[in-house]
């Protein structure tokens, strides 16, 4: 059983984490955390024309201009670790230095588009994390025996959750 353990939203992580966890136990079978960011960057790898040495900058929106994000090789190996990132102009300015094609996609990449104009990096529309691009990455995970453990696993937040206050008082 795979699923995705963040980053993203808090209780779509919580709620997903606990079902694969409580369908894991009651099948006796192993459960396998996919990293939402890399199952993105496997979206691209799958629909996109690539020549193979392109960095991979997956964004998800994390509210104002923060996104969580990371930067991978065609290895899908970190070439900059997950983190939340507060955008400007020179948020990624190491990865782009490195003069190869930048592809950056997510929701949160709409927010880049504006401020980030080097000459190597592409924006690519409409990326989401789906369960379709989990499977190389889960086989992957199988048969390297990478499993998660049911009872202690939890999600990958990247920061603390903080509640904010409502703007309107719905109960008068």
């Amino acid at each position: 059983m795979a699923v995705s353990t963040g980053p993203g939203s808090y209780t779509g992580l919580r709620i997903g984490l606990s079902e694969a966890k409580g369908l894991a136990y009651s099948l006796d079978i192993p459960l396998i955390g996919i990293d939402t960011l890399r199952i993105m960057a496997c979206n691209v790898m799958f629909t996109q024309e690539l020549e193979g040495d392109e960095i991979f900058v997956p964004m998800i929106d994390a509210r104002r201009m923060e996104v969580y994000t990371a930067a991978f090789d065609f290895a899908l190996e970190p070439v900059m670790e997950q983190q939340a990132l507060i955008l400007t102009p020179d948020s990624y300015a190491d990865v782009i230095a490195d003069n190869r094609r930048i592809l950056m996609f997510g929701n949160g990449s709409d927010k880049a588009r504006e401020i980030i104009t080097a000459p190597n990096v592409t924006f690519i529309p409409d990326i989401h994390p789906l369960a379709i691009d989990m499977i190389a990455l889960a086989e992957r995970a199988y048969s390297r025996r990478e499993f998660m453990d049911i009872a202690y696993s939890v999600p990958n937040y990247i920061k603390d959750f903080q509640a904010s206050t409502p703007k309107k008082n719905i109960l008068g």
